[in-house]
């Protein structure tokens, strides 16, 4: 079991904020594969405190088997942050995340996401300013990378942001192996997370960054002493990572791939909340970035991604479906991701 302060979260395997992608859709899947907390994609602080479709889109409330849910804040002024926090709070999100991260150079130049990894006064006011907005009825958590860049500057701002946001009474810290500066490009250190595990002590530090697999996660969690993993990319297009890394712990065999069958199912049922959610004319739109990721478990992944890339309504969709995802199709043998996101046929030894 997870704590995050008062929410009890079934086991540690947490689906992360991914901008663009963790809607209530991909939460929802990702939950009946096993997911027991995910996050809501990242919002800016001032989205949701200005009035427009923008903060109604943002504010509707958490449907009631989406809990436990965090809802995850990103912006630059401290003052924007605590009414945003109480905002998602009132909106049904049962902890406030507060996205120190983001290596996007957008919003990089916009003093926002990672880019207060450098700003440790900054970064505490807006942990400040939230935990007087909802910590007396909400955890409060943050989400780190291991510095802007590998300066000893750097790793001294990260310490000094770790340490005073667990002073002001955040919860958990998630801590993402590379450097801003890195973004996705390189490994990511698990050995820092060691150092941090050990110098949390009892405090929870969950870890990040190349998680494509069950093995990876489980692996992670056994070299460095973290509480939890968030999975990030890796759970794109494979929401099958959460029922593996249940497997995986409860010390039974890793599941078979997810068979032609099972992936047809998976991303029909995608598509229908997909439809419940958005909308039939915005659902064929969105669901190609997903379809994208989902065809990398299929055995003629180009092919399929192509037919992703080309569809554009429910209609196309259903062919798709039909054409790539038949039980009586003949199709090479599927594939898994190995613990580095490659893929290997179905019943390779791992």
């Amino acid at each position: 079991m997870l704590q995050l302060g008062t929410v009890e979260i079934a086991h540690p395997f947490v689906q992360a904020a991914l901008s663009g992608y963790s809607d209530p859709p991909m939460r929802a899947i990702a939950r009946r594969h096993g997911a027991a907390y995910t996050l809501n994609e990242v919002v800016l602080d001032k989205l949701v405190i200005t009035r427009g479709k923008g903060q109604k889109r943002v504010l509707r409330p958490v449907e009631p088997d989406d809990h436990p849910v965090g809802g995850q804040l990103m912006g630059a002024n401290p003052d924007d942050f605590g009414p945003a926090a109480r905002l998602l709070a009132d909106a049904g999100y049962d902890v406030i995340d507060i996205n120190f991260g983001c290596p996007v150079r957008k919003v990089l130049g916009r003093c926002r996401g990672g880019f207060l990894l450098s700003q440790p006064e900054a970064a505490l006011e807006i942990v400040a300013r939230v935990m007087d907005a909802v910590g007396a009825d909400r955890p409060v958590t943050v989400k780190m990378r291991r510095g802007l860049d590998d300066s000893a500057e750097s790793e001294r701002n990260f310490f000094a942001i770790l340490n005073g946001a667990f002073a002001l009474g955040v919860c958990a810290i998630t801590v993402h192996g590379r450097t801003v500066e890195q973004r996705y490009v390189g490994p990511s250190r698990w050995a820092f997370l060691k150092r941090v595990k050990a110098h949390a002590g009892d405090r929870v530090i969950l870890g990040s960054g190349d998680l494509f697999s069950a093995p990876a996660c489980l692996d992670m969690m056994a070299e460095t002493g973290v509480d939890g993993v968030t999975i990030a990319r890796g759970a794109i297009g494979n929401p099958w990572i959460f029922r593996d890394c249940l497997a995986l712990a409860a010390g039974e065999p890793l599941p078979e791939p997810p068979s032609i069958v099972e992936q047809g199912a998976t991303i029909a049922a995608h598509f229908a909340e997909s439809v419940r959610c958005h909308g039939a004319d915005r659902a064929g739109a969105l669901m190609r970035k997903f379809g994208i990721k989902y065809s990398e478990l299929h055995p003629c992944a180009r092919a399929v991604r192509d037919a992703f890339i080309a569809m554009r309504t429910t209609d196309d969709f259903q062919g798709l479906i039909d054409a790539w995802y038949n039980p009586a199709g003949d199709y090479p043998p599927v594939t898994r991701r190995t613990s580095h996101g490659d893929l290997i046929a179905a019943g390779a030894t791992l």
